[in-house]
């Protein structure tokens, strides 16, 4: 049994080499993609359901002995089917860098502080109506050496498996209002400004809680003309 394939939207999606984006261009293609057919077998194993969550992996802010540095925000929302139709049951998990803009990851020498109880991991399974929700710490921009005076926007990763590895789609969730959006390679990378819009959260006031945490909404939305942006798995922090 071959599982439909779906094409990629080349107006929104951003292109595999992108020669702003330095990095993009020496690990792209030369050659046409070619098309692996996905069996039934390899989208039912295995299976990525609640119990591959923790009680405090969607709480990134109690996952150590105290609290981490920053300003502790929550970050909520829906995933979404083309036709609007919520996604129950879905993986989501992300990473992101520490308020001082530097992730726990022996790759980043950054000189900015690690914050040692910050790991910047979590996930959760959606809901029922395809909820989910995520409290962690706003992260800190860090400069990325792609270009002189290169700094990347806080942003924090998204990943969706679905119910196997094979459905894993990545995207990045960006914060209202941020100055560094007109110099960064890859959040201009998107072609559509509509799509680049729909990779911003909005702020929230309903579901902050007074006196404890600001609040962010960021809708996921996996195919037609709202879709996200999604990105290959070997880009950019």
């Amino acid at each position: 049994m071959k599982l439909p394939h779906y094409t990629p939207d080349g107006e929104s999606h951003p292109p595999n080499s992108s020669e702003p984006y330095r990095s993009s261009v020496l690990r792209a293609p030369h050659r046409p993609l070619q098309l692996i057919p996905q069996h039934l077998t390899e989208v039912t194993g295995p299976l990525l359901g609640p119990d591959r969550v923790g009680e405090l992996d969607h709480d990134l802010t109690r996952q150590h002995l105290a609290a981490p540095l920053g300003e502790r925000i929550i970050v909520s929302g829906q995933v979404l089917d083309a036709n609007n139709r919520p996604l129950p049951n879905t993986l989501v998990e992300v990473w992101q860098a520490n308020s001082a803009g530097r992730y726990a990851h022996d790759r980043d020498r950054h000189d900015a502080p690690l914050d040692p109880n910050f790991s910047g991991v979590g996930r959760t399974v959606t809901d029922a109506q395809g909820n989910y929700r995520f409290v962690t710490i706003k992260p800190g921009a860090y400069p990325w050496r792609n270009h002189d005076n290169a700094w990347r926007p806080a942003h924090i990763h998204f990943s969706l498996f679905g119910r196997a590895f094979t459905q894993r789609l990545i995207t990045q969730m960006y914060f209202p209002g941020d100055p560094l959006f007109p110099f960064d390679p890859i959040y201009n990378s998107v072609r559509d400004e509509k799509a680049r819009q729909r990779m911003i959260s909005r702020f929230d006031l309903e579901t902050t809680q007074p006196e404890w945490a600001l609040s962010y909404k960021f809708d996921i939305v996996l195919r037609g003309s709202d879709a996200s942006v999604f990105e290959d798995e070997e880009d950019d922090q």
